[in-house]
C-alpha cells in the first residue's frame, strides 16, 4: 500500500519590538542570563502586565500579508501548564478570539497553504542542560511572538520547505522581524500523519517540537513520516505525542504524550483588557504593507524579462530589491543592472545573513549612474565590470576611475589595427580557428578587448577579424 503525508505547521516567530510584551525589559538577542527580565516578565505575585501596542501593529501586519481576516474584537487567555521555562505557571496567549483568522500561504505551484489563525502570546524561558543539571534563563521569557498555524494541507517535504521559507520572507519583508532561526526568532513545530494514498481521513498525527533549521525540518519529517508508515505495516499504531529531532542521528523521540486544548485549561487572562481594533485602523495598517517578494519577482519577469532565478534572487530580500529598483530607475536595460548585483556584488556578500543586511560600499544612485554609460554608448561592458569592482572597494563613483579618453570610444580606424595586430600576434589561435575550433576566435576578440581597455565594441571587432582571416 502506498502512503501520503498530511502535515500542517505551527510557526512562532518573534516580533522585532524593542520590550517585550507586558514590560519594558528589552527584547535583545544575548545578554548574561537572566539579566533581560524583572519582576513582570517572571510573573512575581502582585505583578500586572500591561499589553505592548506596537505587537498588536505587527500581529496584524502579518494578518493581512498572508491575506487574513482581522478580528475587531479579540482578548488574551491564561494556557495552563507547569513547566520550569515558565515560573507563573501558565502562558499569556490566544484561545477561541484570536487576531486573525482564515488567511493562506500560496506556493509556487499556486497551491493555498490556509491558515487556520495567527495569535499573539508571550515566550518561554529557556532551559539549558548540563552535566545532568538544569538551569533556566528568563531573558527570552515575555518575548513578544505571534503563533501562526496552518491546516494540515502540506503533502510533501518541498512544500513543507517552501512553506517556511515564504513565511521567512514575508515577515522580513514587511519589518516584524528578522526571523533568524539560528537565534530561535522563528521556530517550527511540525505535525505530522501518515495516510493511505486517496483517502480523506487524517492519520494520527506527532509533532515535531521546536525545529529552528529548514534542512532539518526537511531530515525530520522524512524520518519521521517513514517511521509512521513502517510502524503501520509492521501492525502497530502510530501514538499521538511530542517528539524531538536528534540531528546527529537523523531520528525523532518521545518527549511526552501529545496535548489537547482541554488539557491546558484556557481561561480568560483577567489582567488584561479586551483588544479592540477599528477598521480605519486597519486599513491604515494595510497602507504599510510593501509589495511582496512573490509579486516582485513576477513583475521583474514580466516587465524586465528576467529569468525565474534572478527575480527571485532580486525579490528575496527586502533591502536588495528597493536597491535594484532604485538602480534600475530610468535606464534602458535594468537588465544590466540585475547582473551586475547578482554577479559581482553578491560575490561580496558570502551568507543569506550579509544579503539580508545588504551593506556595501556604493549606493544605488551609483550603480545607475554607471549602467548609464553603458546605455550611452560611452563605455563598454568590460570596463564597466573592473570599474565596478574599484567602486565597491572604495566607495567611490564611476567617474573617478573613467576619464574623458576612456569615454571617447574608438574610431574605425584604431578597431581594424587592433584586429589586425589580434590576428598577427595570435599565429596559434588562427591556424586552430582554421582547423575547425570556432573558440579560438575568441581569443583573438579577447586581445582586441584587453588592448583598448574595453573600449572597443566586441561585435564589431569579431565581424573585422572574421573579415581579415577571410
Amino acid at each position: 500500500m502506498k502512503y501520503e503525508m498530511v502535515a500542517g505547521f505551527e510557526t512562532h516567530i518573534e516580533l522585532a519590538t524593542n520590550t517585550k510584551i507586558f514590560c519594558s525589559c528589552t527584547t535583545k538577542f544575548g545578554g548574561d542570563p537572566n539579566t533581560h527580565c524583572c519582576p513582570i516578565c517572571i510573573g512575581l505575585p502582585g505583578t500586572l502586565p500591561k499589553l505592548n501596542k506596537q505587537v498588536i501593529k505587527y500581529a496584524i501586519m502579518a494578518g493581512l500579508a498572508t491575506n487574513c481576516e482581522i478580528a475587531n474584537i479579540s482578548k488574551m487567555d491564561r494556557k495552563n501548564y507547569c513547566y520550569p521555562d515558565l515560573p507563573k505557571a501558565y502562558q499569556i496567549s490566544q484561545y477561541d478570539k484570536p487576531l486573525c483568522e482564515h488567511g493562506y500561504v500560496q506556493l509556487s505551484s499556486g497551491k493555498k497553504i490556509r491558515l487556520t489563525r495567527i495569535h499573539i502570546e508571550e515566550d518561554a524561558g529557556k532551559l539549558i542542560h548540563k552535566r545532568g543539571d538544569t538551569y533556566v534563563d528568563y531573558n527570552r521569557g515575555g518575548v513578544p511572538l505571534i503563533e501562526i498555524v496552518s491546516e494540515p494541507d502540506i503533502s510533501s517535504v518541498d512544500e513543507a520547505k517552501e512553506y517556511v521559507e515564504r513565511l521567512q520572507q514575508i515577515m522580513r519583508f514587511i519589518g516584524i522581524s528578522d526571523c533568524k532561526m539560528q537565534e530561535g526568532s522563528m521556530r517550527c513545530d511540525v505535525n505530522i500523519s501518515v495516510r493511505p494514498v486517496g483517502s480523506d481521513k487524517l492519520g494520527t498525527r506527532t509533532e515535531i517540537k521546536n525545529m529552528n533549521s529548514i534542512t532539518f525540518i526537511g531530515r525530520a519529517m522524512e524520518y519521521e513520516f517513514q517511521r509512521q508508515v513502517d510502524l503501520i505495516e509492521s501492525g502497530g499504531q502510530v501514538e499521538q505525542q511530542t517528539l524531538r529531532y536528534d540531528d546527529v542521528t537523523n531520528t525523532t523521540s518521545s518527549m511526552r504524550g501529545k496535548e489537547d486544548a482541554n488539557d491546558y485549561r484556557y481561561f480568560r487572562d483577567p489582567d488584561l483588557v479586551t483588544i479592540s481594533v477599528t477598521d480605519e485602523e486597519i486599513d491604515d495598517l494595510r497602507k504599510l504593507i510593501p509589495e511582496l517578494p512573490f509579486e516582485k519577482a513576477e513583475r521583474y519577469i514580466d516587465e524586465f524579462g528576467m529569468n525565474e532565478k534572478d527575480a527571485r534572487n532580486l525579490s528575496k530580500y527586502r533591502r536588495i530589491a528597493e536597491f535594484f529598483e532604485e538602480a534600475s530607475d530610468g535606464v534602458k536595460t535594468p537588465k544590466t543592472v540585475a547582473n551586475f548585483i547578482i554577479g559581482q556584488i553578491f560575490r561580496r556578500l558570502e551568507t543569506e545573513d550579509d544579503k539580508e543586511k545588504f551593506d556595501v560600499a556604493i549606493t544605488a544612485q551609483q550603480l545607475k549612474e554607471l549602467v548609464m554609460l553603458i546605455d550611452n554608448g560611452k563605455i563598454r561592458n568590460n570596463l564597466a565590470k573592473s570599474t565596478l569592482e574599484k567602486m565597491l572597494d572604495t566607495g567611490k563613483s564611476a567617474g573617478d576611475f573613467i576619464s574623458e579618453s576612456d569615454m571617447a570610444g574608438m574610431d574605425e580606424g584604431m578597431l581594424n589595427d587592433l584586429c589586425s595586430r589580434a590576428v598577427e600576434s595570435n599565429p596559434k589561435a588562427v591556424a586552430d580557428y582554421k582547423a575547425g575550433k570556432i573558440k579560438a576566435l575568441k581569443s583573438m576578440v579577447g586581445f582586441v578587448m584587453k588592448e583598448s581597455r574595453g573600449k572597443a565594441d566586441a561585435s564589431l571587432a569579431e565581424a573585422k577579424i572574421l573579415e581579415i582571416l577571410g
